[in-house]
């Protein structure tokens, strides 16, 4: 059977998250503000009426006949609060503030500055009024002003709470407006945290305060006070939606899926919103449990059809489930809720790549084309359909234009720029490989080691290493593998390739040596284990490979990490023809992961190989190929168990389909000659299998199925036996 030497894009992406001030604040100072505005309009209306009242005490003073014409000057006293002057001129203040939001008139915006100067003027000792001025300063942009009249309150009077909050406010708004991380942004998101930190001592009793905070301090990293604060805000609301979600959130963040999910369960059925069962739906997933995911994306959308990005988790899930039709039906809901969302055509035509329905992928890639025709990712997509269809050619040209268009003169590129190169780069080199155009790959995965980064050189490397393997060219390989090395000798894996090649091609003994020399006694040894038993394994050691295997299971803390080991474990058995317990390895990896492709193939081919369980066998590979439609090897296993079954038509399609994306692999070559024999094409099936015998001498040792290439060369020598006899009686 052969197999695929890497199965996915390598790519690396740089993800940053933001919080705005918006967003951050969403039910944070919620509270704050609105106790504000209930404040502020309730003393607007008492200040209205006194103001008529005190404009009619004084119309009569002014027109009594007792009052004096004029008043002499006061003598020097003490200042008195005069409660009046404040009411009125506060509420001209508040007038002025409501036409400067009303109608924009921002020319009023000084004159209600001035009237509360006058307000305080008359009543220094009233906080509300310096919050008001300081809360008109933010709404017209002088936020400077603002900051030092808050600060004055606080030194007036240090658990002044609307002054912190105010404060609190403005650096948030100020950490939203700033476009990124550095010292600017940092200083401010601790003058937030000081404040918020004020805040909830003040106020130690408010859900929103204390959310507020744990949301600074994770955006701060500072994640063992953001649990606390969180848990806080938990326990004094237990049904806060905002507090429950957000902490679970955090844990997730974390990897800590299992505290996530008991926080969020905690909520019963019965208090359970549409976004709660969303976020339980996000943590599910995290952890791999789809079906469990798509139960809640689904009681989610029971509360709230149109939420769309519940029918997007939802889609998601049952596409990592295997349930590809279903999952493209939502994607349809979405679409014709959101016609111009070009993402979810993106993802419809991902399914229906998948799905091996070519031309309707393209038909939905080029609808978002038209609705986003700059973005690079929709004509990368058509170049990965193209390269399904072997239309190489095209797909070349595709990619070659992408590089041309992002390709920058001065080398001014950003790191989001070189990610994205690479990831053409390595796409176009993977075209040029699937045409069996060697050189061309090997020239185009030759530019990743000059893109940037350590992790494109790596990649680099190790796709030019893979293409020279597939060529069977073994020298440059390892001459390749040496030179990674040189290039980049502090990485453990191009030193466990090289390794690993220096094993292939001659003596094993000394790299063996110095992948276990690599041994530190610490967890990261798992992924030298793992090496040691590959290796073991191809060299045909396997008590060695066994026992690495062991060592490898005893640090694998992850289920992912304990899935990779039992399909090795299984690998490992089936070339040890131990089936009945590969099968039991393959069968544990399948209950962890049912949609592990590489598995189900491994599995259907293994036993359609020895022409048991066929049936069952045939659906597992054709599981396996509906998830990955243009895997060669999967192909060929499909082929073969058709072949098995007596299914001559559509053993050929499969086994034909094989040849187009492996044309060079020798099992493939035999399956063929096999088919063209049963079918009464011998010249036919002794070309394929000289090809098989061909490709099987140029391959080292610990690639070649000795048995097998046995086999095929006693049936070429038969099959020209055969037809040097029908050719002599003809003439």
């Amino acid at each position: 059977m052969a197999m695929a030497s890497r199965s996915a894009l390598s790519s690396n992406r740089i993800i940053s998250e933001s919080i705005t001030s918006d967003g951050i604040r969403l039910n944070s100072i919620k509270s704050g503000r609105t106790n504000s505005s209930v404040v502020r309009s309730s003393m607007h209306k008492i200040f209205r009426a006194l103001l008529i009242s005190f404009l009619a005490v004084a119309a009569a003073a002014q027109t009594s006949p007792s009052a004096p014409a004029e008043s002499k000057p006061a003598q020097a006293s003490p200042r008195k609060v005069d409660h009046a002057a404040a009411y009125y001129h506060y509420t001209l203040a508040h007038l002025y503030e409501e036409q400067v939001t009303a109608y924009g008139r921002s020319e009023l915006a000084n004159k209600a500055m001035e009237e509360y100067r006058l307000a305080i003027e008359a009543d220094p000792s009233s906080e509300f009024l310096t919050s008001g001025l300081a809360e008109l300063y933010v709404k017209t942009g002088r936020i400077r002003d603002a900051v030092l009249e808050a600060q004055d309150i606080i030194k007036r009077d240090p658990n002044n709470l609307e002054a912190h909050k105010l404060l609190g406010r403005i650096y948030l708004r100020s950490l939203g407006d700033m476009p990124g991380s550095g010292n600017g942004s940092d200083n401010v998101l601790k003058l937030a945290i000081e404040q918020y930190e004020q805040i909830v001592k003040i106020e130690p009793s408010n859900v929103d305060d204390h959310l507020l905070l744990g949301r600074l301090y994770r955006l701060n990293n500072d994640l063992q006070k953001a649990e606390a604060e969180l848990k806080i805000a938990v326990k004094l609301d237990p049904d806060s939606e905002e507090a429950v979600t957000t902490l679970a959130l955090l844990y997730s963040d974390e990897g800590d899926t299992s505290h996530a999910l008991q926080v969020l369960s905690a909520v019963p059925d019965t208090g359970r919103s549409a976004k709660l069962y969303a976020a339980l739906g996000a943590t599910y997933e995290q952890r791999k449990d789809y079906k469990s995911a798509i139960d809640a994306y689904q009681h989610a959308i029971r509360l709230d059809r149109d939420n769309l990005d519940a029918i997007r988790g939802l889609a998601e899930n049952l596409l990592n489930d295997g349930q590809i039709d279903a999952a493209l039906d939502q994607y349809k809901v979405i679409a014709d809720a959101n016609p111009e969302d070009a993402q979810t055509y993106l993802r419809i035509s991902e399914i229906y790549r998948r799905q091996g329905k070519y031309d309707q992928a393209l038909d939905s890639l080029k609808k978002a084309e038209a609705m986003v025709p700059d973005a690079l990712e929709v004509p990368y997509n058509i170049a990965v359909v193209y390269q399904a269809q072997t239309r190489y050619d095209e797909a070349i040209k595709v990619l070659q234009d992408l590089l041309k268009k992002t390709e920058k003169a001065d080398n001014s590129y950003s790191q989001a720029d070189r990610n994205n190169r690479g990831i053409f780069i390595e796409r176009l080199g993977m075209v040029y490989r699937d045409q069996e155009n060697y050189p061309a790959a090997v020239e185009a995965f030759r530019k990743l080691l000059t893109v940037g980064g350590e992790d494109n050189a790596k990649t680099g490397y190790q796709d030019i290493i893979d293409t020279y393997r597939e060529a069977k060219q073994w020298p440059e390989a390892t001459a390749v593998a040496k030179e990674a090395v040189q290039k980049l000798p502090d990485d453990r894996d191009l030193r466990m390739v090289l390794d690993a090649q220096l094993a292939d091609t001659g003596d094993p003994d000394k790299p063996l040596a110095d992948v276990r020399s690599l041994l530190k006694g610490a967890p990261e040894d798992r992924d030298v284990y793992i090496r040691l038993s590959i290796m073991y394994t191809r060299l045909k050691r396997w008590s060695d490979a066994e026992e690495s295997l062991n060592k490898a299971e005893l640090l694998s803390t992850k289920p992912e990490d304990k899935e990779y080991i039992y399909f090795l474990r299984g690998s490992t058995y089936e070339r040890e023809k131990k089936y009945d317990q590969a099968e039991a390895e393959f069968r544990k990896v399948l209950a962890v992961n049912p949609q592990s492709a590489v598995t189900l193939n491994y599995l259907g081919y293994m036993n359609a190989d020895r022409g048991v369980q066929l049936e069952d066998s045939l659906n597992y590979i054709k599981q396996a190929v509906t998830l990955e439609p243009t895997n060669g090897a999967y192909l060929d296993s499909l082929g073969w168990a058709y072949f098995k079954l007596g299914k001559y038509d559509l053993a050929e399609e499969s086994l034909t389909k094989a040849s187009l994306h492996m044309n060079s692999d020798p099992t493939v070559q035999d399956h063929l000659g096999d088919l063209y024999q049963k079918t009464g094409r011998l010249k036919l099936a002794a070309a394929h299998w000289e090809r098989a015998v061909e490709e099987w001498n140029k391959t080292v040792a610990s690639e070649v199925d000795t048995d097998l290439l046995v086999a095929t060369q006693k049936k070429l020598d038969a099959a020209k036996v055969q037809l040097a006899k029908e050719g002599a009686g003809q003439q």
